[in-house]
């Protein structure tokens, strides 16, 4: 890993779903709650850093109020891309909420990857507390990059159904 907490992917690996996403054209949509601006930004930096490694520059960046809303508007963005990114962050306060909102939108999100077809990426923090949310959020010296990794997963699917379909 690099001081961002980046996770190193082989460049074969790279280099096959770049190839892919230019040979299908793949569409990529980014969807991120507004909830928590230092957290959302290193994860959406992260979303960032994987597709400029790949070359994918078709990516909508799309914003959603919180954690709760990511749900309708990834199904949205289902029907118009080929792969979507889902980004947020819940952290845990002192009352049922954070359950509810987590489940709601985990159940959600995967709902729309089901009934779309589309891959999600599922880049949803749920935390503890600030610091554990900062510490995965893909910051300078984070330990992991969650909007790395899920753009990667998103993409990565993308491309397998692509394949399938071609």
């Amino acid at each position: 890993m690099s001081g961002t907490g980046t996770p190193q992917i082989q460049q074969d690996e790279l280099d096959a779903l770049a190839s892919a996403a230019a040979q299908h054209g793949l569409k990529v949509a980014v969807v991120a709650s507004r909830w928590h601006q230092e957290v959302m930004d290193g994860l959406i930096a992260g979303s960032q850093r994987f597709f400029e490694q790949v070359g994918v520059q078709d990516v909508t960046l799309l914003r959603a109020p919180g954690s709760f809303e990511l749900p309708v508007i990834a199904s949205h963005a289902a029907a118009r891309f080929d792969a979507v990114v889902a980004l947020g962050v819940v952290i845990r306060g002192g009352t049922p909420h954070f359950e509810y909102v987590c489940t709601a939108a985990t159940d959600g999100l995967s709902q729309v990857a089901l009934t779309s077809g589309t891959p999600v990426g599922f880049g949803l923090l749920t935390c503890d507390d600030e610091a554990q949310a900062l510490d995965r959020a893909g910051l300078p010296g984070s330990k992991e990059d969650k909007g790395f990794e899920s753009a990667h997963a998103a993409l990565a699917a993308a491309a397998e159904i692509a394949a399938l379909a071609s």
